[in-house]
């Protein structure tokens, strides 16, 4: 059955930042974000503080990954080193930057490596030669939180909470500017099959709406949308820092019907709906106002559930990769990109064009 998604406060707030232009007040959550950054610096011992901050000018703002700790070296302050009031502190800087629905995303994202910890134990346990060298780390507590610059509602400043299959980036520009890209969510299992948590998906949402699009296509929009038979074994940007437009790019809404125009913008809102409302309602205003025509839709891969699959969505201002092929296609990563305003780019530029400099 196709899922359902209300747009009337997408609508609304699209109409309001529209009128406003590409760059638009993010209203309440950068506030939200300087007070609960705040309050969960005030909470750590000063060696807490010392590995949670950094300059806002340093290399480490842009330095990412999805893959476990492991394989990349992570810097920050972990749930685990945190004690049960600032763990709180902590995941009230998170809700400051998405809605609830992001929010419950992102823990269960933490919450599956317990989960993911079980089924490495299970198969390592079944195999007839135990497996060779250390196995990763699988812990809920092991995420990252890192704060760039001084928390403030008139300066510029940012944070990031980063872990295994999750990457999220905030940059607050003159206190009152937010951008919310790279925004990376994994899930392995993409559908627990077993145990206490079976029936689980926590990025269900992600593939039933671009296969409601998918589903939607006569033949010869198909043969348009699907780019390849062959799914990629992951996202194409994986983690790079600055990407361009992929090509090819699919079937554009130009060349979609009503119908499917509404499908496609419902797949975007998923994307789009992780943010608090303000965040969210200027990603939708950037794509309204560079034309909604624009964006495209493609698949590779399978058809059939189950089966090894990917898409992406494109317009001139953003990027969503999502990927279903590992672990026998029950391992997703997805994300969402801004070709100008990953890390705030594009905020930080005009700010340094608008902001008046003396000789």
């Amino acid at each position: 059955m196709k899922r359902r998604m209300t747009r009337r406060w997408i609508a609304a707030a699209i109409l309001t930042a529209s009128t406003l232009g590409v760059t638009v007040d993010a209203g309440p959550s950068p506030a939200r974000m300087a007070t609960a950054a705040t309050e969960f610096l005030k909470s750590l011992t000063p060696e807490q503080r010392q590995q949670a901050t950094f300059s806002f000018d340093a290399d480490e703002r842009t330095h990412w990954h999805v893959v476990p700790t492991e394989i990349f070296a992570r810097h920050g302050l972990t749930l685990k080193q945190m004690n049960p009031s600032q763990q709180a502190l902590a995941r009230e800087l998170l809700k400051a930057g998405l809605s609830q629905r992001g929010y419950m995303t992102a823990t269960q994202v933490m919450e599956l490596e317990s989960v993911l910890a079980t089924l490495e134990a299970a198969q390592a346990a079944a195999a007839a030669q135990p497996p060779q060298g250390n196995r990763f780390v699988r812990d809920p507590e092991r995420y990252f939180f890192s704060i760039f610059g001084t928390p403030s509602t008139r300066n510029t400043w940012g944070w990031r909470v980063e872990g295994h299959h999750l990457s999220l980036h905030f940059t607050v520009v003159n206190g009152t500017l937010v951008a919310g890209a790279p925004t990376f969510l994994g899930s392995n299992p993409a559908e627990v099959r077993d145990g206490p948590k079976r029936g689980t998906r926590v990025l269900g949402l992600e593939e039933d709406a671009a296969r409601s699009l998918l589903e939607s296509l006569d033949a010869s929009q198909r043969s348009t949308a699907i780019i390849n038979t062959t799914a990629p074994n992951d996202i194409v940007t994986v983690a790079s820092v600055k990407i361009d437009p992929l090509s090819p790019v699919g079937i554009p809404a130009a060349a979609l019907t009503v119908g499917q125009r509404a499908l496609l913008q419902q797949l975007v809102d998923v994307y789009a709906g992780y943010m608090a409302d303000d965040i969210a309602a200027d990603r939708l205003a950037r794509i309204d106002k560079a034309g909604w025509d624009k964006v495209a839709f493609a698949w590779a891969g399978r058809l059939e559930r189950g089966q090894k699959h990917y898409y992406r969505v494109q317009g001139p201002t953003f990027l969503i990769e999502y990927d279903n092929t590992q672990n026998d296609a029950n391992h997703i990563h997805s994300v969402w990109r801004d070709f100008n305003g990953d890390f705030g780019e594009d905020l930080l530029r005009e700010h340094v064009h608008d902001t008046p400099h003396r000789d």
